[in-house]
């Protein structure tokens, strides 16, 4: 297919298929969905394989699944039946969550939380370390200052900022014995939105697995994942949301499988003030929002938590550090766009990954 027939079928397909496109809020993904179209179902030669749509706004964003599996409507169901468990146990806005009994305790007392909760914070831990900080499930005292995406949000002053940065400090937050979690100061307190959404996903992957589910799609609010390939056996395609320009445009689409796509980008949530913007990425090291030369960072795996934390740290990192990091692991390809118009893609790529613009110049890494 040349590019000129690619590009056509990649905007019928988004077209077709709007209802499948979210673009994501929260946690700064938001990746362009493009699953298969209803012919391919159709065409399908196995007829006990039925498909099921379902969407329910859970975790602050927009989910959506698509199901193919001879019982679709009782594996949807119960999808989000595991979906609300998580969001009763991770939420930092629901009251007797795990998240906001902690933040609550903070600087008084250790809690007891699930086993879900404690070894996803066992994970966000592992990446704050990995990453020198740069990821940081401490950083509420920061998003909240900020308030980017609400009502409140604003600039905060110079004070403000370091008293805050103050009360960001991985290193301070302990996980114990049996299930118990400790902030070490009052007035700390755990924001798992940059990687909930992508443990939720492992989560659901692993029910799909264990229910052996002909093949299923899921977006969180932009964080994609596919479980096996699609229902005709051809790959499935994830467009990369072109950042410059407005939803439904994309730069690049990924073919794969068995694959998480995740993209942090600073065009979703931000505000503009005295001609400058400022995005909800906050650094934590700084507490300002990150300005490292990268406007989109998208990663690429099979565990979706991985994906999640990573594309935030790599949009704080920049280019260097983050293909550091990358390419000391195992299963996480990446690729970047920075302000200067280049994107850096990751070498394993080169055979999955199909540009759909000429404006941007693209570097292997």
């Amino acid at each position: 297919m040349n590019y000129k027939r690619f590009l056509v079928a990649i905007i019928i397909l988004i077209i077709i298929i709007g209802g499948m496109y979210f673009i994501g809020d929260n946690n700064q993904n938001n990746v362009t969905s493009i699953p298969e179209t209803t012919d391919n179902i159709e065409n399908n030669n196995n007829s006990e394989i039925k498909k099921t749509d379902g969407s329910e706004f859970l975790m602050n964003t927009l989910v959506r699944l698509r199901i193919h599996d001879e019982q679709p409507q009782a594996i949807l169901e119960e999808t989000f039946n595991k979906l609300r468990y998580l969001e009763n146990k991770l939420s930092k806005t629901i009251t007797e969550s795990d998240v906001s009994n902690i933040n609550k305790n903070a600087g008084n007392k250790a809690v007891e939380v699930s086993d879900d909760t404690y070894k996803l914070l066992k994970e966000a831990y592992q990446f704050a370390e990995k990453t020198n900080g740069a990821f940081d499930p401490t950083i509420g005292p920061l998003v909240s200052l900020w308030g980017i995406g609400t009502e409140e949000q604003k600039v905060p002053s110079e004070s403000e900022i370091q008293s805050a940065l103050k009360k960001v400090n991985y290193k301070k937050l302990e996980l114990k014995d049996n299930n118990k979690v400790f902030l070490q100061e009052k007035g700390m307190s755990i924001d798992l939105g940059a990687i909930a959404k992508g443990y939720a996903a492992d989560f659901v992957l692993k029910y799909f697995n264990e229910k052996d589910v002909e093949s299923a799609f899921i977006n969180m609010g932009g964080n994609v994942s596919v479980h096996r390939d699609k229902i005709d056996n051809t790959l499935w395609s994830i467009g990369i949301q072109d950042p410059d320009q407005t939803r439904g445009n994309i730069i690049a689409a990924i073919d794969g499988e068995d694959m998480s796509v995740v993209t942090s980008g600073n065009y979703e949530r931000y505000f503009t003030q005295d001609g400058v913007r400022y995005h909800h990425i906050i650094n934590p090291e700084t507490g300002y929002p990150a300005r490292k030369g990268v406007i989109s960072s998208t990663v690429i795996s099979n565990n979706s938590s991985y994906a999640d934390a990573l594309s935030t740290s790599f949009y704080i990192l920049g280019v260097e550090k983050s293909f550091e990091i990358a390419k000391s692991m195992e299963d996480i390809n990446i690729v970047l766009v920075t302000k200067n118009d280049k994107v850096y893609v990751s070498e394993e790529l080169k055979d999955r990954i199909r540009l759909t613009t000429d404006k941007l110049e693209i570097i292997y890494r």
